[in-house]
């Protein structure tokens, strides 16, 4: 398994003022579950380098069995600060790709040329396609092989509204992931606030939020696992 995962470079919550950026469990879960898993990772991001931490996701009560585990990894921490660019990758070298989510997808990932265009590769070459949380924004401009929105008439979710008022940021972010998977067409549906719920339909899958990220990592893999057994 060669798995692509891609992450947001940007830093900047609105006009808040605030930090934003990936959010670490959504990464660092998804990661072990596919290295665990024997996968061979490739880590990118539109800047290339370093992308940027949400500092929420680094405060204390957000840790994790994965991010404790990452935090003593410097040979992940390495492969993090290296990322390579977006631009520069081809789909046809990855037999899938994973998309962690954090609030910095909303403005950069979500509208950039390279990642709709990539998606696509993936998807029209029968490849697997996961994002997690805010990520599954990422997929409001991708066309399916019927040249229609990609989450049309598809099971989807992503982070609630309910969720997103509960961080007190559903007047900041630039498009709110469920009302955008519905006015797509998905059938959006979601679990409870902050437990983990996941969407498969046919090769694409998305979670909810980061409770999410290791039952979304592991539908991938089950994708994978399906794909090669056939």
């Amino acid at each position: 398994m060669n798995i692509l995962m891609v992450l947001t470079s940007h830093d900047r919550l609105g006009d808040t003022g605030r930090k934003t950026g990936f959010w670490l469990e959504e990464f660092a879960a998804p990661y072990y579950a596919f290295k665990d898993a024997g996968a061979k990772i490739t880590l990118v991001s539109p800047a290339g380098g370093q992308p940027p931490l949400d500092p929420g996701s680094d405060e204390e009560s957000a840790q994790t069995d994965a991010t404790r585990r990452f935090k003593n990894d410097p040979e992940a921490q390495q492969e993090l600060a290296q990322t390579h660019r977006l631009a520069d990758v081809d789909a046809a070298d990855f037999d899938a790709v994973f998309y962690p989510g954090g609030h910095g997808p909303l403005w950069d990932l979500a509208e950039d040329r390279h990642s709709i265009g990539l998606i696509e590769s993936f998807w029209h070459a029968g490849k697997p396609v996961g994002a997690v949380c805010h990520a599954p924004a990422v997929l409001r401009h991708v066309k399916g092989d019927d040249g229609q929105p990609l989450v049309r008439g598809r099971k989807v979710t992503g982070f609630s509204n309910a969720e997103e008022i509960a961080v007190g940021l559903i007047d900041v972010v630039p498009v709110k992931v469920e009302d955008e998977l519905k006015r797509l067409g998905g059938h959006y549906a979601r679990g409870a606030e902050w437990a983990s719920h996941v969407e498969v339909d046919g090769r694409l899958v998305t979670g909810q939020n980061p409770a999410s990220s290791v039952a979304a990592a592991q539908a991938l893999i089950d994708q994978l696992k399906t794909s090669a057994a056939a």
